[in-house]
């Protein structure tokens, strides 16, 4: 450490990234607790890494959480500097000219973030700077949880049993209150000229019914979900038609809320016996899968693009433009499937039962490429994890880790019969479907010309027929699996 970090008149930068809040965040306590004046900052750095910068429903929630994190910050004494551009230049810029001598920042796992936090790190450090960093978005970092001979896990049972072993044994850190700003501010860019909002068309209508983008939307949904849906967690989690889901993926993704946050206040109820154990260890087990993810691509950071099963790489997989374009907007002819695609275009999320069914959809009937589906995902969902949409495509496509074999494929009339029971899930998002009579909602092609009649429904006209059929498909998926094995 620098001489001049001792400083308290010097001020400090922290640098928010996937941590928008100000609860249980390392970086930003540490740099309150100071005693320093607090430069606090956000780079959208939407060049580097090329495909992976943030998808256009990210977008529209980043827009919305800088805007609540700026208030809070605000709030407590704090101001929220914008910058856009390439952060390697942007902060050594910001150093020099505030005349800071330490920054703080929370750790990410991407490769390409490792591999810019280790140059920028370096580069501070040889210039003298002070570089703290911390865990602000895991339970555990990668490489605490490891199996017996000091290797990452590759299947998920024994790493949630390791993860339970080792406990956790931290409390989330207290709310930052009181910030000290400099005398003068380093030049911010004003939020709504990054026009992060779609205009024409606004294609995000429909998200600001289902979701409050935000640490306060994030702590509000957490304390409705301990209140009611964990009760039956185990049972209605797989319910599309139900809230039975926590709909907290968004807000972790931007760090909105924390896992330990998440963790903690779920273990209080736990132990005032408030919430049902086995319905609460079923929600934790979740978020064990999300630090599983993260291990994973930690220690495989090329299954971003290559499947780790190896066996994979030869898989002779289609390239269908029109079929992947008839899932992507929901024209498939299978009404769950569809229901899913639609889902997602207009609320920016879909039910995690719903993802598996439209995944195992694309891969196996379809035999397109799970990139395809995992790069329309990730432009499209709000809550578009790096980790977790790698690991999900991976798993579903049958070329993962711990993955479902590849010749277990989703039958989706029988999974919208199970998890859809009486159609309300479809109904709601293929309204042309809504007066199919719930034992052809799922078949609608099995309907007779009467029922169709009466439903007001022509095949082929309001509705698809099947663009691929069922028992074909399934088998055409199994003879290219046998090329493989």
């Amino acid at each position: 450490m620098n001489s001049s970090a001792q400083d308290k008149s010097a001020p400090c930068v922290v640098w928010f990234r996937q941590d928008l809040r100000t609860k249980d965040n390392p970086a930003l306590r540490a740099a309150a607790d100071s005693g320093k004046p607090v430069i606090c900052l956000f780079i959208l750095d939407d060049q580097n890494p090329g495909e992976w910068s943030a998808g256009g429903a990210s977008l529209w929630w980043l827009h919305h959480s800088l805007n609540e994190l700026s208030g809070k910050l605000e709030k407590a004494g704090g101001a929220l500097v914008l910058r856009r551009g390439d952060a390697r230049k942007i902060i050594p810029d910001i150093m020099e000219s505030t005349s800071a001598d330490s920054i703080f920042w929370n750790r990410r796992y991407a490769p390409f973030d490792i591999e810019l936090d280790k140059i920028l790190k370096e580069d501070l450090q040889s210039g003298g700077y002070d570089v703290n960093t911390s865990n602000g978005r895991l339970l555990f970092e990668p490489w605490e949880v490891e199996t017996q001979s000091g290797g990452p896990y590759r299947v998920f049972t024994p790493f949630w049993k390791a993860m339970q072993a080792k406990g956790i044994n931290r409390e989330p850190l207290p709310e930052v209150t009181r910030l000290y700003g400099p005398k003068s501010l380093p030049n911010s860019d004003a939020l709504d000229d990054w026009a992060l909002l779609p205009t024409k068309p606004d294609w995000a209508q429909g998200f600001k019914s289902e979701w409050s983008p935000g640490q306060s939307g994030a702590l509000t949904r957490l304390k409705d979900f301990l209140n009611d849906a964990v009760g039956s967690y185990s049972d209605d989690r797989n319910r599309p038609d139900k809230t039975g889901t926590s709909g907290l993926s968004p807000h972790l993704h931007f760090g909105e809320i924390s896992p330990l946050q998440i963790w903690s206040a779920t273990q209080d109820r736990l132990a005032q016996e408030e919430v049902p154990a086995d319905h609460a260890k079923t929600f934790l087990s979740e978020i064990a899968w999300r630090e599983f993810s993260y291990s994973l691509l930690f220690y495989n950071p090329k299954m971003l693009d290559k499947e780790l099963n190896e066996k994979f790489r030869k898989f002779p997989w289609v390239s269908d433009r029109e079929k992947l374009k008839a899932w992507q907007q929901g024209q498939t002819g299978y009404p769950v499937v569809d229901a899913g695609m639609r889902q997602l275009w207009q609320t920016g999320w879909m039910h995690n039962r719903v993802r598996m069914i439209t995944g195992s959809f694309l891969v196996k009937h379809l035999l397109i490429d799970w990139r395809e589906g995992m790069k329309w995902f990730w432009d499209t969902l709000v809550d578009a994890d790096i980790a977790s949409n790698t690991a999900s495509w991976q798993w579903i496509a049958g070329c993962g880790a711990d993955a479902a074999p590849y010749f277990r494929i989703f039958n989706p009339m029988t999974q919208g019969e199970r998890f859809d029971p009486s159609g309300d899930y479809v109904r709601k998002y293929v309204p042309e479907l809504q007066k199919m009579p719930k034992k052809h909602i799922h078949t609608p092609w099995e309907a007779d010309a009467a029922v169709l009649k009466e439903a007001g429904v022509q095949l082929g006209k309001d509705y698809p027929y099947p663009i691929v059929d069922h028992k074909p498909a399934r088998q055409a998926a199994l003879d290219a699996y046998e090329k493989i094995k």
